[in-house]
């Protein structure tokens, strides 16, 4: 068919792609660890789940504004004056069914065609669709291991150029668990400041940090209120993966244009959705520190059981739920490696080149699992290289 070229570029994702084939050896009666797919492997708190359920009998099913139910906005907002120490407005916010959304409406309503989008490599597969549906070049910028996989700063001034309209950051980063720090952060925004360009941080990962660690935005810099976009939504540190709600917070002209992309578009977030939303941040959040603290045991199991298989590193991640472990030092290619552990140890990863060309010699396992699959899933994988 004779397609727009807007759409030419775009490719499936690869953790659905590679769950549908783990799922595929499952219906043959093979069982399979999954580290494939980044979701929380516990239910939705139950508070969260009683307060949707109930909204629903209450009539909670009908259309709603489009930018997101007022509660909600409020709530949102007045979450992030807590989280980030700086006034916000419920008319900075706007909801969506997901994330994406917060991702996707402000590069259409911001990027030109032929302006030039910086974005992490290895990074979230949508940075670079995003771009390229807009009409914009995606640029991307090396993550380095050896700087906890933050930016590449030397890369970063040489590709910075006039055209440069939007710079995209993920912190803490998926696929790496890298957080960026207030260093680079603030180099990053001396650059902004300078050349007029906008920030789109994608902090869904924000408050999954171990050790103690606060991840620091960009947002909170001097100047930088203005030119920023956060990203965040509920799925992951609420576990409401399926209950798709998403949310950006932005300056208000940029809020109001989102807000009408939303309108032609998805037309408004589920109602129900949306109330379950104002539970998950008005109720308990102890629940949230308690499932990290069982992230970081988990963390620290699957690295050091990692790092004993011969020819493979893996650091410690500093936030979100995946490791990254490299593995060139085995002379054999990622995508290689994901075939090899579906097939022959039963265990779903993922090539880390599925995240941009530097992600190539990594792979991307998903540590928000039980503790006994997670160990299954290194013994699996170490007797499977032993019979290399």
């Amino acid at each position: 068919m004779d397609f727009a070229e807007r759409v030419t570029h775009l490719a499936q994702e690869g953790a659905y792609h590679m769950l549908a084939r783990a799922q595929a050896l499952e219906a043959t009666g093979r069982r399979i660890i999954h580290l494939e797919v980044g979701q929380p492997d516990a239910p939705t708190f139950e508070n969260v789940t009683r307060a949707g359920i109930k909204a629903i009998e209450d009539g909670f099913t009908r259309y709603t504004v489009p930018a997101g139910m007022p509660a909600l906005r409020k709530a949102i907002a007045e979450d992030a004056v807590q989280r980030y120490g700086m006034e916000f407005s419920p008319n900075q916010v706007v909801v969506g069914p997901g994330a994406k959304p917060a991702l996707f409406f402000p590069t259409l309503a911001l990027v030109r065609p032929g302006d030039e989008v910086i974005y992490p490599d290895p990074g979230f597969p949508t940075y670079a669709a995003m771009v390229g549906v807009a009409g914009g070049k995606a640029v991307p910028v090396p993550l380095l291991e050896e700087n906890d996989f933050s930016f590449d700063l030397e890369a970063f001034d040489r590709l910075v150029s006039d055209r440069t309209r939007m710079i995209i950051l993920n912190s803490p980063s998926n696929p790496t668990g890298g957080v960026m720090p207030v260093s680079a952060l603030e180099h990053i925004a001396a650059v902004a400041r300078d050349r007029d360009i906008w920030v789109l941080s994608d902090e869904i990962y924000t408050r999954i940090a171990y050790d103690g660690l606060q991840v620091p935005s960009i947002v909170t810099l001097p100047g930088m209120a203005e030119r920023t976009v956060i990203c965040d939504g509920f799925s992951k540190t609420y576990a409401m993966t399926g209950w798709r709600l998403g949310y950006g917070i932005m300056p208000e002209a940029l809020a109001e244009r989102v807000g009408l992309l939303l309108t032609h578009s998805i037309g408004c977030t589920a109602s129900f959705t949306q109330v379950a939303g104002i539970e998950a941040l008005h109720g308990p959040q102890d629940q949230v520190d308690a499932v990290v603290a069982e992230y970081q045991r988990r963390r620290n199991m699957l690295v050091a059981g990692l790092n004993r298989i011969p020819g493979w590193r893996c650091r410690m991640p500093q936030g979100a739920f995946y490791v990254f472990p490299n593995i060139t030092a085995t002379d054999k290619s990622s995508a290689w490696w994901e075939d090899f552990l579906l097939d022959q140890a039963g265990v779903g990863v993922l090539s880390g080149a599925a995240f941009g060309a530097n992600g190539e010699g990594y792979l991307r396992l998903c540590f928000a699992d039980s503790m006994e699959n997670l160990s299954e899933a290194v013994d699996r994988i170490a007797d499977a290289v032993a019979r290399l």
